[in-house]
């Protein structure tokens, strides 16, 4: 037998997940407190989602004019409306859920309530845009119809009732 088949108590290897316990734990008290720094200091940082960026009510009021122009069940019902007309509709439309989501907003809120007052009053007011403008479409095209049987008696005749004996 030589040297090498001598069996002899080996040593395993330590394993990967051995090897990542021991480079993870602080090997000084200054390395523990430059991980406990790190810490700190990533806690502070604060993420706000209101009030939204410029960037952000811009891409809002993109997606109104689209929505306002394109076909859609609200289109379908109500009407699409000119891309001029909802350019300015649109703006004022988030102008306002702006204002109004802003004024019930407080310093202890997160934004998250604030973004659903506004997206809710954009909602909001978005339908009352597109209801308005169909009553004011309908009513124009009923005026002209009232303005065209004028003077003009019904189909049947007089206005009598008549009735049979």
């Amino acid at each position: 037998m030589s040297d090498s088949e001598i069996a002899t108590p080996s040593t395993t290897p330590p394993t990967d997940l051995q090897a990542m316990e021991t480079e993870t734990q602080p090997e000084t008290p200054q390395n523990d407190a430059q991980q406990e720094s790190k810490k700190l200091n990533t806690g502070n940082l604060a993420f706000r989602i209101w009030p939204p960026t410029q960037r952000t009510r811009d891409a809002v009021i993109a997606r109104l004019i689209e929505t306002l122009t394109t076909p859609s069940v609200l289109s379908k019902r109500y009407g699409a409306m000119p891309t001029d007309e909802a350019d300015s509709a649109a703006r004022v439309i988030e102008k306002e859920a702006f204002s109004v989501a802003d004024a019930a907003a407080s310093a202890e809120d997160d934004g998250i309530e604030v973004l659903q007052v506004y997206s809710k009053e954009i909602s909001k007011r978005m339908l009352e845009s597109v209801k308005s403008r169909a009553s004011a479409a309908g009513s124009a095209s009923a005026t002209a119809v009232d303005d065209n049987d004028i003077g003009e008696e019904p189909a049947g005749g007089s206005n009598e009732v008549q009735t049979e004996a």
